[in-house]
């Protein structure tokens, strides 16, 4: 189903009592540099079978770097990261299928996901070493123009494309 990912359309569906609820996820671009001196980035491989960037919900009280952190090292153990300022952030919706339309309904949440999702470039030195959660079923170290044909999501090239024009201005 595409609807329009708009403030006023998610109120209107609110208040006609759809079962919507707006989200807002904080994730990172996770990249190494190789013994060349190349950028790699990091791609999850999702149960559905997209990939995707490291990603999870802003628990209460945290910061965005803080739920970055903690998502980044939940689904990679990657817990070393320099997390960098640039801010790019993707507009999305989606019905939840399957286990986690599931988990909604017995939870009594919305199962019509508005969702904002913010994400920053993060550098780690683990030497590529993933530690995937229960979320996942794979994970690539890819340089950048392979990465950018990887990934499933015209949203995510784009995060991927600014993250890595934001780090050559930078020099990185």
């Amino acid at each position: 189903m595409k609807l329009p990912v708009w403030k006023p359309f998610y109120y209107l569906l609110k208040i006609a009592r759809f079962p919507v609820v707006w989200e807002t996820s904080v994730g990172a671009v996770v990249f190494s540099v190789n013994r060349e001196g190349k950028r790699e980035y990091l791609l999850l491989h999702y149960p559905s079978g997209h990939f995707d960037f490291a990603k999870g919900h802003i628990e209460p009280g945290e910061t965005e770097e803080m739920t970055l952190r903690r998502e980044t090292e939940e689904e990679t153990g990657i817990a070393d990261l320099k997390v960098f300022s640039k801010r790019t952030s993707i507009r999305y919706f989606y019905v939840a299928k399957g286990n986690e339309r599931a988990r909604r309904i017995r939870e009594g949440r919305a199962i019509w996901i508005f969702k904002d999702v913010h994400f920053y470039p993060a550098q780690t030195t683990n030497g590529q070493r993933v530690i995937l959660s229960h979320e996942h079923v794979g994970s690539l170290w890819l340089p950048y123009e392979q990465a950018l044909q990887k990934v499933t999501f015209e949203n995510a090239r784009r995060v991927l494309r600014e993250t890595e024009s934001h780090l050559i201005a930078l020099g990185e």
